[in-house]
């Protein structure tokens, strides 16, 4: 972002500037308070307020908690008994020999079939409230990493809107330098070059901004690109967790936990198809009218089927295999989970200790080699090239140090959507 932000070295050449103090590694709290100060006006979006909205309208969400009202039907319909039959014969058409019969029938279920259809339909439901959970945390892990990257970008357009400035100031003192006779008509050039690249890094910077701002707004269906964002210490590396505590939360993570409620969900299915190896009874409870006798009768009885041609073996079969299947998957699970755990913790602690060192060492001992070279080439000590050597690592040092930051918020939000949790975003 900042490739050629070392043209502005030129600003170097207005006397102004050399007093001016070197730029701090982290934003000035004047500038800062500055800067939100003159948004005060707008309501400032917090991440807490934006995690809140996107609980309340994310379409996902939306879709997890309809899901939930969908199992619960399911369970209300596993619970149901058979319906009663009604059946009427009729024997002979002729009226003084007929025979009529009027009868109900109740099947009844044998083998627990009832009591195991209920429980696999609530294991879908913590499935789905289980699911839910762990959309709505991974929800919080996206808005927490899209708010801090859409803060971080804010920043870059504030300090490119710095470097405009001063790539201004150098342009006009340059040409002011150029008519005095004190300097070449090339150095003018490279002024306004110069720039003319910073604003369009400006325009850059701003681009991104406003698009990291409308990926924050999608999380809940919006659109808005103009929100203010809260400030917030953005500067505060994320905490470093203990990898112990780590691997038991990923453990007991949503993923697996998911994987694991599978495996119940799948063996109560398998009971489910065991029970139906149990043949259901049906009880037949009628009256016969007999014309001829002219008399009635009631008429009790039973039926059972023989299970000689389906005794639902292959369906038992399909279900108890599709157990292991789950099993096989919830291993399968359980090792991606904890891999991808040591990935992000490993880009959390490289991150965290690239910045540590480019905040307390890299960048400090930049800008002091910048405001010295600066400083001796206003006094003729210096050539131009070695301040621009010095200014271009200057910069560089930032721009890798805003980059750091955001990749370990990044790996913060991957370590809580494992864990399900959302960790301290303190040191």
């Amino acid at each position: 972002m900042y490739r050629h932000s070392h043209l502005l070295a030129l600003a170097l050449l207005a006397p102004s500037l050399v007093l001016a103090q070197a730029p701090a590694p982290h934003p000035d709290p004047s500038t800062t308070s500055t800067h939100f100060s003159a948004r005060a006006t707008a309501t400032a979006l917090t991440l807490a307020a934006a995690i809140e909205q996107a609980y309340g309208h994310n379409p996902s969400l939306a879709a997890a908690r309809k899901e939930i009202e969908a199992v619960e039907g399911s369970i209300l319909q596993a619970g149901a008994h058979p319906n009663p039959e009604f059946s009427a014969q009729l024997e002979d058409t002729r009226k003084a020999t007929r025979t009529t019969t009027y009868q109900i029938n109740q099947p009844i279920e044998l083998g627990g079939k009832r009591s195991a259809r209920i429980e696999a339909a609530q294991r879908q439901r913590d499935i789905a409230l289980l699911d839910y959970a762990s959309q709505k945390s991974a929800l919080r892990s996206r808005v927490s990493a899209a708010y801090y990257e859409a803060v971080l970008a804010s920043e870059r357009q504030r300090l490119a809107g710095e470097l405009v400035g001063l790539a201004q100031t150098a342009a006009e003192m340059t040409a002011r330098r150029v008519q005095a006779g004190k300097v070449s008509p090339v150095e003018a050039t490279k002024a306004r070059v110069a720039l003319s690249t910073a604003r369009l890094e400006a325009q850059q910077t701003e681009s991104e901004a406003r698009l990291a701002r409308r990926q924050l707004a999608s999380l809940w269906g919006g659109s808005d690109a103009a929100m203010v964002l809260a400030e917030v210490g953005v500067e505060q590396l994320p905490a470093l967790p203990a990898i112990a505590e780590l691997t038991a939360q990923v453990s007991a993570g949503p993923t697996v936990q998911l994987a694991r409620l599978e495996v119940e969900r799948r063996q109560a299915l398998a009971r489910v198809e065991s029970s139906k190896r149990v043949p259901d009874l049906t009880i037949s409870l009628g009256n016969k009218r007999d014309e001829e006798a002219a008399r009635n009768m009631w008429v009790v009885g039973f039926s059972v089927p023989i299970p000689v041609f389906d005794s639902n073996r292959g369906s038992e079969l399909e279900a108890l295999k599709r157990v292991d299947k789950a099993r096989d998957e919830l291993m399968a699970v359980e090792l991606a989970m904890q891999n991808d755990a040591a990935q992000a913790y490993e880009r959390l602690r490289n991150a965290r200790d690239e910045a540590q060192a480019l905040r307390e060492d890299i960048v400090p001992g930049a800008a002091s080699a910048y405001t010295a070279a600066r400083t001796g080439f206003t006094l003729g000590k210096f050539g131009f090239l070695d301040v621009l050597d010095a200014q271009r690592s200057y910069f560089q040092s930032r721009a890798q140090y805003w980059k750091a930051l955001s990749t370990a918020f990044q790996a913060q939000a991957d370590l809580a959507r494992l864990a399900g949790e959302a960790h301290s975003t303190k040191d």
